[in-house]
Protein backbone atom coordinates (compact mmCIF):
# COMPACT_ATOMS: atom_id res chain seq x y z
CA UNK A 1 0.00 0.00 0.00
CA UNK A 2 1.49 3.33 -1.00
CA UNK A 3 1.38 6.65 0.85
CA UNK A 4 -1.60 8.01 -1.08
CA UNK A 5 -3.66 4.85 -0.58
CA UNK A 6 -2.93 4.85 3.15
CA UNK A 7 -3.79 8.55 3.35
CA UNK A 8 -7.16 7.79 1.74
CA UNK A 9 -7.72 4.79 4.00
CA UNK A 10 -7.05 6.86 7.13
CA UNK A 11 -9.28 9.66 5.84
CA UNK A 12 -12.12 7.23 5.08
CA UNK A 13 -11.69 5.78 8.57
CA UNK A 14 -12.09 9.29 10.03
CA UNK A 15 -15.29 9.87 8.03
CA UNK A 16 -16.72 6.53 9.15
CA UNK A 17 -15.84 7.33 12.78
CA UNK A 18 -17.70 10.66 12.54
CA UNK A 19 -20.77 8.92 11.12
CA UNK A 20 -20.65 6.32 13.88
CA UNK A 21 -20.27 8.96 16.61
CA UNK A 22 -23.25 10.89 15.23
CA UNK A 23 -25.39 7.78 15.61
CA UNK A 24 -24.59 7.28 19.30
CA UNK A 25 -27.37 7.89 21.83
CA UNK A 26 -27.56 11.35 23.38
CA UNK A 27 -26.64 10.29 26.90
CA UNK A 28 -23.78 11.11 29.25
CA UNK A 29 -21.94 7.95 28.22
CA UNK A 30 -22.81 8.29 24.53
CA UNK A 31 -21.60 11.88 24.43
CA UNK A 32 -18.33 11.15 26.22
CA UNK A 33 -17.51 8.17 24.02
CA UNK A 34 -18.56 10.07 20.89
CA UNK A 35 -16.17 12.90 21.74
CA UNK A 36 -13.32 10.52 22.50
CA UNK A 37 -13.74 8.29 19.45
CA UNK A 38 -14.04 11.33 17.16
CA UNK A 39 -10.86 12.80 18.63
CA UNK A 40 -8.80 9.62 18.31
CA UNK A 41 -10.35 8.41 15.05
CA UNK A 42 -9.86 11.66 13.16
CA UNK A 43 -6.42 12.07 14.70
CA UNK A 44 -5.25 8.95 12.85
CA UNK A 45 -5.77 10.68 9.49
CA UNK A 46 -4.51 14.09 10.62
CA UNK A 47 -1.35 12.71 12.19
CA UNK A 48 -0.69 10.40 9.25
CA UNK A 49 -0.64 13.47 7.00
CA UNK A 50 1.95 14.99 9.36
CA UNK A 51 3.92 11.74 9.29
CA UNK A 52 4.10 11.94 5.50
CA UNK A 53 5.95 15.24 5.89
CA UNK A 54 8.47 14.01 8.47
CA UNK A 55 11.76 15.87 8.31
CA UNK A 56 14.01 13.03 9.46
CA UNK A 57 13.95 9.35 10.32
CA UNK A 58 13.63 10.21 14.02
CA UNK A 59 10.72 12.54 13.24
CA UNK A 60 9.12 9.80 11.11
CA UNK A 61 9.43 7.26 13.94
CA UNK A 62 8.03 9.72 16.47
CA UNK A 63 5.05 10.62 14.27
CA UNK A 64 4.43 6.97 13.45
CA UNK A 65 4.22 6.25 17.18
CA UNK A 66 1.60 8.97 17.57
CA UNK A 67 -0.54 7.56 14.73
CA UNK A 68 -0.15 4.07 16.18
CA UNK A 69 -1.33 5.28 19.61
CA UNK A 70 -4.35 7.08 18.15
CA UNK A 71 -5.40 4.04 16.09
CA UNK A 72 -5.06 1.83 19.16
CA UNK A 73 -7.05 4.29 21.27
CA UNK A 74 -9.78 4.24 18.63
CA UNK A 75 -9.87 0.44 19.00
CA UNK A 76 -10.37 0.89 22.73
CA UNK A 77 -13.34 3.24 22.35
CA UNK A 78 -14.92 1.07 19.67
CA UNK A 79 -14.57 -2.03 21.84
CA UNK A 80 -16.13 -0.10 24.73
CA UNK A 81 -19.10 0.77 22.52
CA UNK A 82 -19.62 -2.91 21.75
CA UNK A 83 -19.20 -4.02 25.35
CA UNK A 84 -21.64 -1.39 26.68
CA UNK A 85 -24.14 -2.19 23.96
CA UNK A 86 -24.50 1.43 22.87
CA UNK A 87 -24.60 0.33 19.23
CA UNK A 88 -25.12 -3.04 17.59
CA UNK A 89 -21.86 -4.99 17.40
CA UNK A 90 -22.41 -5.62 13.66
CA UNK A 91 -22.29 -1.84 13.14
CA UNK A 92 -19.12 -1.25 15.14
CA UNK A 93 -17.08 -4.38 14.35
CA UNK A 94 -16.05 -3.35 10.81
CA UNK A 95 -14.60 -0.11 12.21
CA UNK A 96 -12.94 -2.00 15.05
CA UNK A 97 -11.35 -4.32 12.51
CA UNK A 98 -10.13 -1.32 10.50
CA UNK A 99 -8.73 0.37 13.63
CA UNK A 100 -6.86 -2.83 14.52
CA UNK A 101 -5.51 -3.17 10.97
CA UNK A 102 -4.36 0.46 10.93
CA UNK A 103 -2.67 -0.08 14.30
CA UNK A 104 -0.85 -3.12 12.93
CA UNK A 105 0.26 -1.20 9.82
CA UNK A 106 1.74 1.60 11.90
CA UNK A 107 3.37 -0.76 14.40
CA UNK A 108 5.08 -2.57 11.52
CA UNK A 109 6.09 0.72 9.90
CA UNK A 110 7.59 2.03 13.14
CA UNK A 111 9.45 -1.22 13.76
CA UNK A 112 10.83 -1.23 10.22
CA UNK A 113 11.98 2.38 10.49
CA UNK A 114 13.44 1.80 13.97
CA UNK A 115 15.23 -1.35 12.84
CA UNK A 116 17.04 0.54 10.12
CA UNK A 117 18.78 2.66 12.71
CA UNK A 118 21.82 1.08 14.19
CA UNK A 119 22.37 2.07 17.80
CA UNK A 120 25.52 4.11 18.32
CA UNK A 121 26.97 1.57 20.77
CA UNK A 122 26.96 -1.22 18.17
CA UNK A 123 28.84 0.70 15.51
CA UNK A 124 32.43 -0.34 14.88
CA UNK A 125 35.01 2.29 14.21
CA UNK A 126 36.03 2.59 10.56
CA UNK A 127 39.72 2.63 11.46
CA UNK A 128 40.94 0.14 13.98
CA UNK A 129 44.01 0.84 16.04
CA UNK A 130 46.64 -1.93 15.91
Amino acid sequence: MNEQELKQRAYTFALRIIDLADSLPQSRTGNVIANQVIRSGTSVAANYRALCRAKSRADFINKTSIVEEEADESSFWLQLLIDRGLLAARRVEPLLTEANELTAIFVASRKTASGRQRPFENRKPRIENP
